[in-house]
C-alpha cells in the first residue's frame, strides 16, 4: 500500500481539503519528497561524477514574439553523457523554458512547472501572466537551494509571448535566474550554460531591435555554434549524425518547435558560410 494512505482506501487530507492554485504548494504538503529539491547528494560525491549537465540555451526577441534554442550535449566530468539530450520545451501553449545544468533535476523542474502552469489554469479558469509565470518558476527554483549548494544546481531561462503588452514590440519577453531564485528580466537576448559567454559575445555584435523571426532563428543557431568553437560542453551542429539544436517560438499563434528539415538547413548555412570565414 502507498505510504501516507488510509487502510480504509481515502485519500489524506490533503486531496479534498480547498485547493490552490499552486500544484506545487499542494505536493509541499501531500508528498514533499518528490520535489525536485529533495533530492540530497551523497557525501563524499560530486554532482558532476553522478549527474549529466547540459549547456548551452539561448534566447532571442523578434518582432512577434521570442526564440528559444538549445544545443543537444550533456555531459558528465570530461566525458559526453548524451549527443541528443532535448533541453527546451514549452512551458505552455505561449510560453518556453530551456534548462542548464544538471540535467535531471533541470528536467524533472520542468516537468512539474509545466503541471503548475496546466493547474493554475485549470483552478483559476485563466491563464497566469507571463509575469506571474515567471514568479512561480523563481519560487521552483529557490526551493532547489539545498540541493544546489551541493552540486545539484539548474538555470532555467524562460522565454514567453506576452498577450497583455501594450507594446507591439515587447511581446517577446525572456526571463533569467540565479540559483537562489533571483528573477531578472533580460532585454534583446540572453543565454545561459558554460557557452553563454560566447553566445551573448556573438549575438551582441549581430542582434537588433526588431528582426525578424527567420534572422532570430538564424543568429539563434550561429550563437550556438560560436558556444560550441569555444566551450567543449555544448556540442555544435553534427552532421554526420545529424543532430541538430532544438529550437522553438513563441508568437501570438502559440508555440512552435521547427522541424528537422528546417533546423538543419539553417545550421548547414551556417557551417557552409564558416568555411569560407571560419573566425565568423
Amino acid at each position: 500500500m502507498a505510504t501516507g494512505f488510509d487502510p480504509s482506501g481515502r485519500l489524506p487530507g490533503a486531496f479534498t481539503d480547498l485547493g490552490t492554485s499552486s500544484f506545487t504548494q499542494f505536493l509541499s504538503v501531500a508528498a514533499p519528497d518528490l520535489l525536485p529539491g529533495r533530492r540530497p547528494l551523497p557525501p563524499g560525491l560530486s554532482a558532476g561524477d553522478v549527474a549529466p549537465h547540459g549547456t548551452t540555451i539561448v534566447a532571442i526577441s523578434f518582432a512577434g514574439g521570442v526564440v528559444l534554442a538549445g544545443d543537444r550535449r550533456a555531459t558528465m566530468g570530461n566525458m559526453i553523457a548524451s549527443r541528443d539530450i532535448e533541453k527546451v520545451h514549452p512551458a505552455d501553449a505561449f510560453s518556453l523554458i530551456g534548462i542548464a545544468g544538471t540535467a535531471g533535476v533541470g528536467i524533472e523542474l520542468m516537468r512539474l512547472f509545466q503541471v503548475e502552469l496546466e493547474h493554475y489554469e485549470k483552478i483559476e479558469g485563466v491563464m497566469l501572466s507571463v509575469d506571474g509565470k515567471a514568479n512561480r518558476l523563481a519560487a521552483m527554483i529557490r526551493q532547489n537551494l539545498g540541493a544546489a549548494l551541493q552540486g545539484l544546481a539548474v538555470i532555467p531561462l524562460f522565454a514567453g509571448y506576452d498577450q497583455a503588452a501594450a507594446d507591439p514590440a515587447r511581446v517577446g519577453r525572456i526571463f533569467s535566474f540565479d540559483i537562489a531564485g533571483g528573477l531578472y528580466e533580460e532585454t534583446g537576448y540572453d543565454a545561459i550554460g558554460s557557452g553563454s559567454i560566447f553566445a551573448k559575445s556573438a549575438l551582441k555584435k549581430r542582434y537588433r531591435p526588431g528582426i525578424s523571426a527567420e534572422e532570430a532563428t538564424r543568429l539563434a543557431v550561429e550563437a550556438l555554434y560560436d558556444a560550441a568553437d569555444d566551450d567543449t560542453a555544448t556540442g555544435g551542429p553534427d552532421l554526420i549524425r545529424r543532430i541538430f539544436p532544438v529550437v522553438m517560438t513563441a508568437t501570438a499563434e502559440g508555440t512552435n518547435r521547427l522541424s528537422e528539415a528546417e533546423v538543419s538547413a539553417i545550421a548547414e548555412t551556417v557551417v557552409d558560410a564558416r568555411r569560407e570565414n571560419p573566425g565568423g
